[in-house]
């Protein structure tokens, strides 16, 4: 199954077990908080372990996502009332609406083609207030990270609330023109397989800001990691702050 982390509803507890908070979420959390009780946006939210936080803090927040089963999972976190949750793409975003967008865990990479990635770049710039802000990570393709995503060294185990213990695993299936494609192997107690499989883009800071510029975004900043980092001194990221267009 493609992107089976956020469709599978056996997969989805899974992801929430592998990916818990970091350093990732302590910069987007640090950021939204420059604009006091901000309008915000989480694209892509996946399971709303930042949206949440982001409510908490005082700021009212819209989760927006294709996939029903992990918005199913995050309406259920506590703290999850409060929020807006969207079954949907950035093209239904209301124009003006917020203060900060934010498009956390790599998901400006699943956005595969330039018209793709335009297109939701142009969606944001609309959705956004003038002046607004949009931050996202992507990895740097300069990292080379897909050369670990191998079944030995991306070998791991989740551990799961309940007590169970998932084998995991990851395999490239193809890596040309800065587009990976792979697959997650998730074994569970008993011998029952789950695969997830997944294709990312990997632009490079120039393409980045190249599109954005395209879009009416000024790019304030890029680091290379989640502590401010110079680009290629850090966490093999490109952590990216923009901001719209004062006219709108």
């Amino acid at each position: 199954m493609r992107h089976g982390e956020f469709l599978d509803p056996l997969l989805v507890p899974v992801y929430d077990a592998e990916c818990r908070w970091g350093p990732d979420d302590d910069f987007f959390l640090s950021l939204v908080a420059e604009t006091p009780v901000a309008r915000v946006l989480d694209l892509g939210c996946g399971t709303g372990r930042l949206t949440v936080a982001l409510a908490a803090a005082g700021h009212t927040v819209t989760g927006v996502d294709p996939a029903g089963p992990a918005l199913a999972a995050a309406r259920r976190r506590p703290g999850a009332d409060g929020i807006a949750w969207v079954e949907g793409t950035s093209a239904g975003l209301p124009a003006g609406a917020y203060d900060t967008a934010v498009m956390t865990s790599h998901v400006a990479q699943v956005f595969g083609t330039d018209e793709e990635w335009d297109r939701t770049l142009a969606d944001l710039a609309r959705a956004l207030a003038p002046g607004g802000r949009l931050a996202f990570d992507s990895r740097d393709p300069a990292a080379r990270p897909w050369e670990r995503w191998n079944p030995t060294d991306s070998r791991r185990l989740v551990r799961l609330p309940d007590g169970r213990t998932v084998r995991a695993w990851t395999e490239v299936t193809d890596a040309r023109d800065r587009t990976v494609s792979f697959t997650h192997h998730y074994l569970f107690p008993g011998g029952e397989e789950r695969l997830s499989s997944a294709t990312l883009r990997f632009r490079s800071e120039g393409e980045l800001r190249g599109s954005l510029r395209a879009a009416g975004f000024a790019v304030e900043r890029v680091h290379g990691g989640w502590c401010g980092q110079a680009v290629g001194e850090g966490d093999g990221e490109l952590v990216v702050v923009a901001r719209s267009s004062p006219a709108g």
